[in-house]
């Protein structure tokens, strides 16, 4: 039996319990009953000058074990591990915003300077579709000035134009306006001297047959067709024939010229 006894006492928690329960006897046959299981009990951390006073009771024994903790102490402790864990969480989904708003900001400038390169060197000019209608569309320009210091601007005016067309000195291959008349239709539309020639409307007479006057055998009917026509790179006549060609317009419209301009 005090084997038995010895083998449930080698638990702390065990023990005081045992003690708490010896209190229904006197505090000396309490203490006279436990000290030699105490001093055969070597793991026990109770040390051996233990003392039982008055107003022992099983809950003090049950504060008095060693490692043992307070619940509020641990409630406060989890606590505060779940603010730091909610205030890193934070700060990493700062840190992930921060980089988000980094790179749209420079997605966005980087859409920026693209739409304001396309608009510097592009122009809305009429198109002339396969179903014989026109439509405004906004046309692109690559630049055939060095430095990206120029732009490109469309304008329109009435025959005669009163400016002088030539070849450009400092750009091989380019038609420059090299003259513009005071208070001629040019100067009126905006036309400068030094603007370079990129496109404009010229107009050429088709023949079109309909069906059944083909197989009538019938040789069709003229058509005076407006159509935008770029003049990189074409000989200074062929350019020159498509300006003039405007004249043939049977609306009479204004020519439309596409130059490319300084700043």
């Amino acid at each position: 039996m005090v084997l038995a006894i010895v083998a449930f006492l080698k638990s702390r928690r065990a023990f005081v319990l045992a003690v708490a329960g010896l209190q229904l006897y006197s505090m000396q046959n309490a203490f006279a009953f436990v000290e030699p299981i105490l001093r055969k009990a070597p793991d026990s951390r109770v040390p051996p000058a233990f003392h039982f006073s008055v107003g022992f009771t099983t809950s003090n024994a049950l504060n008095m074990l060693p490692g043992d903790s307070n619940p509020e102490d641990e409630a406060r402790k989890l606590r505060e591990q779940a603010e730091l864990l909610r205030r890193e969480v934070e700060d990493v989904e700062r840190q992930k915003q921060e980089v988000a708003r980094v790179e749209r900001e420079e997605e966005e400038k980087i859409e920026s300077q693209k739409r304001d390169t396309r608009l510097r060197y592009s122009t809305e000019v009429p198109i002339l579709k396969g179903d014989g209608t026109t439509v405004m569309e906004r046309v692109d320009f690559p630049p055939r000035i060095a430095g990206g210091k120029s732009r490109i601007k469309a304008c329109q005016a009435s025959l005669p134009l009163g400016i002088i067309l030539g070849e450009s000195e400092d750009l091989p291959g380019m038609i420059c306006v090299d003259e513009v008349a005071s208070g001629s239709n040019g100067e009126a539309a905006g036309v400068q001297k030094g603007d370079v020639l990129r496109a404009c409307t010229a107009c050429q007479v088709t023949m079109e047959t309909p069906t059944w006057q083909l197989l009538a055998g019938g040789i069709g009917q003229p058509k005076t067709k407006r159509f935008m026509f770029s003049v990189d790179g074409r000989p200074f006549e062929e350019i020159m024939d498509a300006v003039a060609s405007n004249r043939m317009d049977p609306e009479e419209r204004p020519a439309y010229l596409v130059l490319e301009r300084m700043d």
